[in-house]
């Protein structure tokens, strides 16, 4: 159907609605400019290797007024950031126009997504510029139309930053923590050397307050656990609820230095519950098939696909007063309500995002169906990020189909890879090689804290003691999320048996990210020493790397204190034990944080960078860099597998099959000695550790949360190559 003739050149898409359900708002704008709400967000999508050159796929989202000429956005490439031939087919200064294709509009906002594909240089990182001509950014926003990026050369894998607990609870002293202003670090450290990705591990944001200054306030102050299972989710709740989340969101995401840091390193995320409400998923089943949370649920999901991974919402979200949301249909999501729709155009995706691993069923408490991703990091390195919040009950992680879907994904990628990928980072919303509560567990969950419930119950006694939800004791929600949990140990050892086999079989090292806990530490799983077997060769040997919180306090030094204390070498089964590594050496910056005696559990704000060890790469890493072959060959500075380095002169480390402690409480390989702030990892910059073919990692702890720079100092540690099949070329 056209446009019809009286429609501006610009504004067809106004009228056109071939592609989408509804009709649109209908507003044509007489602003000159393009009226920004939020944006733009940049974000990594996945690789593809199909033409002569690997092609870089991400996305700029930006939301705007409604009705507004349609944006374009222009691509540009800047240049090479070290001394190398010219980018494939383009010259510095070039321009690719790009249209924006709208995904969402009512009365209130647009949101615009722009498809960005960029040909990576075979053998040199690049930098790359994207513009938005003629923007009003109606916040305190960056007014610049331009923003600029880093894409690795082909050869390379990319640089990654991860984070977690990106907002603050409800009732935390903002002003007191200085906002979110270890971002200001994290640009600091991408302009010593570039991040190519950052990876959200969840919580990325707080939607928590809406329960106490929003619209499930007065749903919340009920004191019948009866009446609030039963309160119906109508339309008029659910469009004050989506209102809460819009406005939560923007206000949040053009927050400064954040906004800054969405809008020049590309994102990949996974929510959590604090992206929902506090606990979502973790409470009794009873009250979770409640209508409130399977509402805010709905609309929390909407807003997590448009924010925080540029695609298209459901056309509808649940309500008790429409019964084609109630229940997700064969397609695995709601049906359309025709109020909803009211002056709205909802975008109907072609296909799913190809980055996506889509559940079968939808979640139990949510009217759709999870989304894991899996993608390419470069040249060597796959990532690959577990949905552990929509499919989420009190006694399950994921469904079991779902953990078939992903191994099969993840084969299926390795396969084709043929030996090309030799690290795979794990992304998981909670830590799981971690000290276990159970006895705390047992405690709370116990008859002996039953009179206390009755108090509160009638008298209000412990009212801080009980969450607002179930009445169940508040942190049994927060100990029900860890894999560590009891009601999540059979599955845990599931999980982790089939990475092993996984690492087994394609000879590929797997490192896991987890978050939620608001410490920093780094777990690891591996073979038991008895076995003798060095940690290149270990295909049980995972790093747990713990980041957690960005943004959100740390618990006090007690709680980092009895964890550290609850260190003890667990056994996963008959070949595989666990526990932490003492990884902190001295306090940040001479600022007490835990107990002096504590090196393994830090309760100070926090992030983590990572990044591949290759040859030449013992600089500030802008230099020309010599890589790893990509044919699966390991010839090079091997023997017997294990490559052997003659570096000491210059302070690396050599990696020739590292000491055997006597238990997981002593190093197990040579990236594991001298942890700390004086291992060679430690700034998070340079990569010099000379754990060829291995990781480079290091969290950066905030040192003094009054101090508005967001200082912070390093903590070191490198994980090695898997090294089981032939010989692996390092050089």
């Amino acid at each position: 159907m056209a446009a019809p003739n009286n429609v501006p050149l610009g504004y067809e898409h106004v009228t056109d609605i071939r592609n989408g359900y509804g009709n649109g708002p209908g507003i044509i704008s007489s602003s000159e400019e393009l009226e920004v709400i939020c944006g733009p967000l940049l974000n990594y999508l996945c690789m593809s290797y199909e033409t002569e050159c690997a092609v870089w796929h991400g996305t700029v989202l930006l939301v705007t007024k409604p009705g507004q000429r349609q944006p374009k956005l222009e691509l540009k490439f800047l240049g090479n950031t070290a001394g190398a031939s010219a980018q494939p087919n383009l010259a510095e200064g070039d321009n690719v126009v790009v249209d924006g294709l709208k995904l969402y509009a009512d009365p209130q906002k647009a949101f615009w997504r722009f498809s960005l594909k960029v040909p990576l240089n075979p053998d040199a990182e690049a930098k790359w510029q994207y513009t938005i001509s003629n923007m009003k950014m109606l916040s305190e926003s960056s007014k610049s139309p331009s923003r600029e990026f880093y894409v690795p050369a082909a050869n390379q894998s990319m640089r990654l930053m991860f984070h977690s607990c990106n907002g603050f609870s409800v009732g935390t002293d903002v002003e007191f923590w200085s906002g979110p202003v270890l971002w200001n670090n994290v640009l600091e450290t991408h302009a010593k050397r570039p991040f190519h990705v950052m990876i959200g591990g969840g919580d990325q944001i707080y939607n928590d307050s809406i329960r106490v200054d929003g619209p499930l306030k007065p749903w919340t102050e009920i004191t019948s656990p009866r009446r609030r299972r039963e309160y119906p989710f109508d339309n008029e709740m659910r469009k004050a609820c989506d209102d809460y989340y819009f406005e939560n969101y923007t206000r949040w995401y053009r927050t400064e230095p954040f906004a800054t840091a969405n809008s020049q390193i590309p994102q990949i995320n996974i929510w959590d519950d604090h992206d929902i409400i506090d606990g979502f998923g973790s409470y009794t089943d009873h009250f979770m098939q409640c209508p409130v949370f399977r509402g805010i649920g709905g609309v929390s999901f909407k807003y997590y696909c448009l924010f925080q991974h540029h695609s298209a919402p459901p056309k509808s979200t649940f309500t008790t007063d429409a019964p084609a949301t109630m229940k997700a249909g064969a397609d695995g999501t709601t049906g359309a309500d025709p109020r909803q729709l009211k002056d709205t155009y909802v975008y109907a995706e072609t296909a799913d995002d190809r980055s996506w691993i889509v559940g079968r069923r939808p979640g139990p408490y949510v009217e759709e169906r999870s989304r894991c991703l899996y993608m390419r990091l470069g040249a060597r390195m796959a990532f690959c990020g577990i949905d552990a919040r929509t499919e989420r009950t009190r006694k399950q992680v994921n469904y079991p189909d779902t953990y078939d879907l992903i191994f099969q994904r993840l084969r299926t990628e390795f396969a084709a890879a043929r030996g090309q990928i030799k690290h795979l980072i794990l992304l998981l919303g909670v830590p799981i090689a971690y000290p276990r509560l159970a006895w705390l567990e047992n405690i709370l969950a116990s008859p002996i804290i039953a009179p206390i419930k009755l108090l509160h119950k009638r008298f209000g006694v412990a009212g801080g003691f009980f969450n607002s939800f179930d009445g169940s004791v508040d942190l049994l929600d927060d100990l029900d999320d860890h894999y560590t949990s009891r009601h999540h140990k059979k599955e845990r050892r599931q999980l982790i048996e089939r990475l092993q086999g996984l690492a087994q079989e394609f000879s590929v090292r797997i490192t896991i990210l987890g978050g939620d806990v608001h410490l920093a530490a780094m777990g690891r799983f591996y073979s038991k020493t008895k076995y003798n077997i060095t940690a290149e060769q270990d295909h049980r040997y995972m790093a747990n790397v713990i980041s957690s919180a960005i943004t959100n306090k740390p618990p006090p030094s007690a709680v980092a204190n009895l964890l550290a204390r609850r260190n003890k070498i667990h056994h996963l089964d008959h070949d595989t034990d666990e526990t932490l590594l003492k990884l902190f050496d001295k306090q940040p910056g001479g600022n007490t944080k835990g107990a002096t005696w504590n090196q393994c559990t830090m309760p100070s704000r926090n992030y983590a960078t990572i990044t591949e060890v290759v040859a030449g790469s013992v600089d500030n890493g802008m230099q020309q860099q010599q890589q790893p072959t990509m044919d699966g060959d390991i010839s090079n500075h091997a023997t017997n597998g294990l490559p052997v380095l003659n570096n000491e002169k210059d302070g690396l480390m050599t990696l020739a099959g590292g000491p055997q402690g006597k238990d997981g409480h002593s190093p197990l390989h040579k990236g594991e000695e001298g942890v700390g702030t004086k291992h060679p990892a430690a700034d998070g910059v340079s990569a010099k550790s000379g754990m060829l073919g291995g990781l480079d990692v290091s969290i950066q702890v905030e040192i003094n949360n009054h101090s508005k720079g967001g200082e912070t100092e390093g903590y070191g540690f490198s994980i090695p190559p898997l090294l089981l099949h032939g010989k692996q070329n390092l050089t």
